[in-house]
């Protein structure tokens, strides 16, 4: 990677998804599904995807320990991440077993006690941090699970006024809460508080109606909460709702709403992580790298971003698990719809 070359610095968690393979039954005896392993979680399929769209991008994750730990690293490096910032732990590597709804959409059940994504350090985190950093993004389970969710945090307050900072809350309720929170070290109000602290020096955030609806229970209003989000600090507000129209809040500006691209439905894992993704890439190669060049970024040129970023996840749900699509992929798809 040119070290001249701003850079999308990606920082999260890495996790093993165990995906119902299509078609294949549950055996004469009611046994489980047969299951195939893709290398998943919200950090990696950003960092992927960003990769697969030319995006100078950087992925920092300590890499647990075990047989798939391997695999994690060689899928980033396939896409054109820099794996320079892995930081090898002795910690098992996160694994997700995922169910898929009749429309697609996934359920999660996590074994991640003691996982090897929650243990970062300032000391590390400082190490790993590319100079050329223009963008960093963090988000989902690392960013609010303890204790290396206060290493992120304060990275994020030190980085805020010199990079841009995302946030993607990207929640596991089971995760945030109950007995599995807990034995993270979780609980509702912990987590929230965790997200306030972030979101309060975030310039992007990308927030799903779903999310919002663990976070906010009682709101029902989205165009007043995707508002209301902006008025938090950031300057950019992304509210998704699956295939529902996208809300773009930005401060002091007209709330706007944008149609997705409607295509065939394999299932929508990673769909969210590539829309950020596509849209990082856009700001990127437009030179979208400071905070002022985000406010003053034109509505017109800000919805071709968003739109191109929406063709993004459409195209990684038209295939099996976090899959993404290239540059290629995304430059014939416009034209085909042109």
């Amino acid at each position: 990677m040119d070290s001249a070359v701003p850079t999308l610095t990606v920082l999260g968690e890495l996790v093993v998804d165990l995906l119902p393979v299509p078609g294949a039954d549950a055996g004469p005896e009611g046994t489980a599904p047969q299951y195939v392993a893709r290398p998943g979680g919200n950090a990696l399929n950003v960092a992927v995807a960003a990769g697969r769209l030319g995006a100078p991008v950087a992925l920092l994750a300590r890499l647990g320990s075990g047989p798939l730990a391997s695999a994690l690293r060689r899928h980033a490096e396939l896409s054109g991440v820099d794996t320079r910032g892995f930081v090898t732990a002795t910690e098992p590597v996160s694994l997700a077993v995922v169910g898929l709804g009749p429309d697609g959409s996934p359920d999660y059940g996590f074994h991640v006690q003691g996982a090897a994504d929650w243990q970062w350090t300032d000391e590390e985190l400082a190490a790993a941090l590319p100079q050329t950093t223009a963008l960093l993004h963090v988000g989902s389970i690392s960013s609010w699970t303890p204790p290396g969710s206060e290493a992120i945090a304060r990275l994020a307050e030190r980085l805020a006024g010199t990079a841009l900072v995302s946030v993607d809350p990207n929640l596991r309720p089971m995760l945030a809460g109950g007995p599995v929170g807990a034995a993270l070290g979780n609980d509702p109000a912990g987590v929230r508080t965790r997200l306030d602290r972030l979101v309060a020096v975030a310039d992007l955030v990308k927030v799903s109606a779903e999310d919002l609806a663990w976070l906010e229970p009682d709101t029902a209003d989205l165009d007043g909460a995707a508002r209301r989000w902006a008025g938090r600090g950031p300057a950019l507000v992304l509210l998704t709702d699956g295939g529902a129209p996208l809300r773009i809040a930005r401060p002091g500006r007209p709330l706007l709403h944008r149609e997705p691209p409607r295509v065939p439905v394999a299932d929508t894992v990673g769909a969210g992580d590539s829309l950020a993704a596509g849209l990082f890439a856009g700001l990127l190669a437009a030179g979208v790298t400071t905070r002022a060049a985000l406010e003053t970024l034109p509505d017109d040129d800000l919805l071709a971003l968003v739109d191109d970023a929406a063709l993004v996840a459409a195209l990684n749900c038209t295939r099996v698990g976090a899959d993404p699509p290239t540059a290629a992929d995304l430059a014939a798809a416009k034209q085909q719809r042109a």
